[in-house]
């Protein structure tokens, strides 16, 4: 049997846009010998729907997009290819009325229809909201061979997020039970970093046990905070098999005869780089922009934000901006426009903030004094406002450079740094930050610079947010090495105080009061731009913590130091 896995960038909503990018890899897939085709889940409507599920007669509209597409299938000469396309499906008399589905495409119409099973209601899924569950085994006869479908959750019941749900039935168990000797099965599972080894992993160990052929092909592209890493195989029962790339489009043909083909290895660092990469072209192209702005100080974060955006629109789609303000250091300003230089951007443009700055705090001294933390915040809301003017002036999109660990203690300002569409960083703690930032100079090439894109001394200085003379992060920070132990153990972890304290072998009091900055910045957090995610618990949709409480003396006694 040959089997084509159609790995596409689905766009949410647009029926149009994904049946046509689904008919012409099936078209082709059919051209090169496959008898089946597999793509990722809801490939029809793109992942994550959301509420748009809930709109009258979308999922309707989707039945007959599919059915058109069958009858398209045909008469472009597809018509013995089945395919497998994801797509919510309407049913009667239940609630939710909707199936999170696949239908099997064969012979110009729909020829069987398959509704997941199990419903994933942790992190950021919430499909019990749009979805109920099917409880059927679906098989379908090809070349022969009798193949099984799944959808995603099916297969792999948390596990490759290290979730342990207590489902009740094994949908994989009992395909096989059915007959199967090939199983497929339709994904859209979000990248986390180092979730692909998981993945491959738990693949090969089921086509083993269950002696059957395993097909799993996943989304790639990159929908709201979601990013899809691809990775799609196809793996036998004795471990050979065939794989796809990662972060990009494709038709994988697979033979079950053919030799078998290792997957293509990254480390953390390029895994992130490109995961934040997709993430902004997706984002930006999706939301229907084609430029971006961002602050360009000359620290590292802005440096990053910046390749990175080159790197998935082009220099000529990225606009810096410097903006001095009265503490800002000539070195900051050389650095900004050395990043510009390297990525190929035009030299940024410099707004000075110090004249606003002088007649705001001026007019505001007349109620209240303006020191401390307020004269800092009048600075970085100054440049988010100038940003955020020149975003409605030329239609540009305004990244935020602000990175995880400033997030989560609350060490960005509302209103100000936090400003902007996406913040590309808000899910990458400091510490990667400069992990990526030095991989990408010691790999250029990867993301197609020619040379190191991140100016030498905007790696080596220290960080600081040039708001009041000689500052610098570690004047109000613990060396980021500490803060991100401490806010992976609270926020990835959800370890107790006691807990971090124990392991890392920190102060306990220095671990309380930093976790209950945490907690305090969460209101920020909620009006922060969107964060993509990158780790198991990012920022956004998968964190829904309350933003008024008073638990920790409640959850620290009952945690017991873990």
């Amino acid at each position: 049997m040959r089997i084509a896995l159609i790995q596409t960038d689905s766009v949410v909503g647009d029926l149009e846009h994904n049946v046509e990018s689904i008919r012409t890899h099936a078209v082709e897939a059919a051209n090169r010998g496959a008898q089946i085709a597999v793509t990722s889940e809801l490939s029809l409507v793109g992942y994550p729907p959301r509420d748009l599920l809930l709109r009258n007669g979308f999922a309707d509209a989707c039945q007959i997009a599919a059915e058109e597409l069958a009858k398209r299938l045909a008469r472009d000469g597809a018509g013995e290819l089945a395919v497998v396309v994801g797509l919510p499906w309407p049913v009667t008399n239940q609630s939710p009325p909707i199936f999170n589905a696949c239908a099997v495409l064969r012979g110009g119409k729909i020829e069987r229809v398959y509704a997941k099973r199990l419903m994933p209601q942790y992190d950021v899924f919430d499909e019990g909201r749009y979805f109920v569950a099917g409880s059927e085994t679906a098989l379908v006869e090809v070349a022969g061979e009798k193949v099984g479908i799944l959808i995603c959750e099916d297969f792999w019941r948390g596990a490759d997020v290290g979730e342990s749900q207590a489902y009740h039935s094994d949908p994989l168990a009992q395909a096989v039970r059915a007959g199967a000797t090939v199983v497929v099965v339709p994904s859209a599972s979000p990248f986390v970093l180092g979730k692909q080894a998981c993945r491959l992993d738990l693949i090969a160990r089921a086509a083993a046990l269950h002696k059957v052929s395993i097909a799993s092909v996943n989304a790639v592209g990159s929908n709201d905070d979601f990013v899809f890493d691809g990775g799609s195989c196809v793996i036998h029962p004795d471990g050979t098999g065939s794989f796809a790339s990662r972060f990009t489009e494709e038709l994988l043909i697979a033979d079950r005869s053919a030799t078998s083909v290792q997957p293509a290895t990254m480390t953390d660092a390029e895994e992130l780089a490109r995961a934040i990469t997709s993430a902004i072209r997706g984002y930006v192209r999706k939301s229907g922009h084609r430029n971006v702005l961002l602050g360009l100080s000359g620290g590292i974060d802005s440096a990053l934000v910046a390749a990175l955006a080159v790197a998935a629109l082009g220099p000529e789609h990225v606009r810096g901006v410097s903006m001095p303000g009265p503490f800002s250091s000539v070195e900051s300003r050389t650095d900004a426009f050395e990043c510009a230089k390297r990525l190929g951007m035009s030299p940024p443009d410099v707004l000075s903030i110090t004249d606003a700055y002088s007649l705001i705090g001026t007019n505001i001294s007349r109620v209240e004094q303006v020191v401390g933390v307020t004269d800092e915040n009048l600075q970085s809301r100054l440049r988010g406002l100038t940003l955020m003017a020149l975003s409605n002036a030329q239609g540009a999109l305004v990244l935020s450079t602000g990175n995880k660990s400033e997030f989560a203690v609350g060490y960005a300002t509302l209103y100000g740094d936090m400003c902007g569409g996406l913040a590309p960083l808000g899910d990458l703690l400091k510490t990667q930050v400069y992990l990526v930032a030095q991989w990408l100079n010691e790999h250029p090439n990867a993301l197609g610079f020619s040379s190191p894109p991140i100016p030498p001394s905007s790696l080596t200085k220290l960080p600081s947010a040039e708001l009041r003379p000689n500052q610098t992060d570690q004047d109000s920070l613990p060396p980021y090495e500490v803060l991100d132990r401490i806010i992976a153990g609270w926020i990835d972890e959800e370890k107790s105080v006691a807990g971090i304290a124990r392991i890392t072998g920190f102060d306990y009091e220095l671990v309380a009061r930093w976790t209950s900055a945490i907690d305090r910045a969460q209101y920020k957090r909620n009006q922060a731009p969107v964060i993509p995610k990158l780790s198991a618990r990012a920022f956004g949709p998968g964190r829904r913590m309350p933003l008024a409480m008073r638990c920790r003396s409640v959850v620290d006694s009952f945690a017991d130091g873990n």
